[in-house]
């Protein structure tokens, strides 16, 4: 069984039936469908190519857009919604989401704040008592080569020191780490401080791993190109650490296709681990 803890409607240009074509080509079973609401202006141009174009004007990816899916095939999506904590009815709308629609995760939070803001603290803490694990994005103001206008670089949640800050101050909620600013932690080279996907050999002193020492309620989901390239730059790293931490690491996409499902299978990990990464953790962290 695999479950997809990391996936957007009409991502990708990809409609419902090809959504669910890709899903069983790919063996996966279940995906966490989750909401990414960032506010007209703050999300670049490359997330403004790839989703629907009539939602450009709005938002990215709106709640509403995921609700459709769930209602026709409730059996194989799960709903996750972040609304902005600065909405002063954040919570209630959040709390409407869970009763309406039966949302069970709090997730994709990707907006242009720091991850310990005062509301955003708030938001968690309310996560936390309703068992609602929270996917955030996390990526630093790096800048790109060719990026000028409106913004010549685009940064969400922060870096990782604010995220840990947030982990700290809510040991009651479920935390799910993200993105180029999260996976580029996990060595202790410095390099994501100037490249959102560094490679090379992992040099010990990440403070990703630090985190997952430190932080019992902080999980990994390996979604994106992101966590693909972090497992891949230092494949004999990647074993060791895909075994020690077996018990926080969730199988995530963030896209579409077998590439992430072909790196962990690549690792030749004993079944006991990919069973847990695949589909155990996600399900323990939802109460299934």
């Amino acid at each position: 069984m695999i479950i997809d803890t990391h996936n957007h409607p009409d991502w990708y240009h990809m409609t419902m039936d090809r959504f669910l074509e890709d899903m069983e080509k790919t063996g996966i079973e279940k995906t966490w469908l989750l909401s990414c609401e960032i506010p007209e202006g703050d999300y670049n141009p490359y997330e403004a190519a790839i989703i629907p174009l009539f939602d450009q004007a709005k938002k990215n990816i709106p709640f509403e857009r995921c609700v459709p899916y769930y209602e026709k095939h409730p059996d194989k999506f799960i709903l996750g919604y972040a609304p902005d904590p600065h909405d002063p009815l954040a919570l209630e709308k959040l709390t409407y989401a869970m009763k309406a629609y039966g949302v069970r995760v709090c997730g994709e939070l990707k907006y242009r704040m720091m991850l310990d803001d005062y509301d955003a603290i708030r938001l968690y803490r309310f996560c936390g008592k309703n068992n609602l694990p929270v996917v955030v994005h996390i990526q630093k103001p790096v800048e790109h080569v060719g990026d000028k206008y409106p913004r010549d670089r685009w940064w969400y949640g922060g870096d990782i020191d604010s995220f840990e800050r947030a982990i700290k101050a809510c040991p009651e909620t479920t935390f799910i780490g993200h993105a180029q600013s999260f996976w580029s932690e996990i060595s202790g080279d410095g390099k994501g401080d100037t490249d959102l996907y560094p490679t090379g050999k992992i040099v010990e002193g990440g403070k990703l791993i630090k985190l997952l020492d430190t932080y019992p309620n902080l999980y990994c989901d390996i979604s994106a190109g992101s966590g693909r390239n972090a497992l891949t730059r230092d494949p004999e790293f990647a074993v060791k650490f895909l075994t020690k931490y077996a018990d926080r690491i969730l199988f995530a996409r963030d896209s579409f296709g077998a590439k992430h499902k072909e790196v962990l299978l690549s690792y030749n990990l004993p079944q006991d681990v990919l069973d847990k990464i695949f589909y155990k953790n996600a399900q323990k962290l939802i109460g299934e």
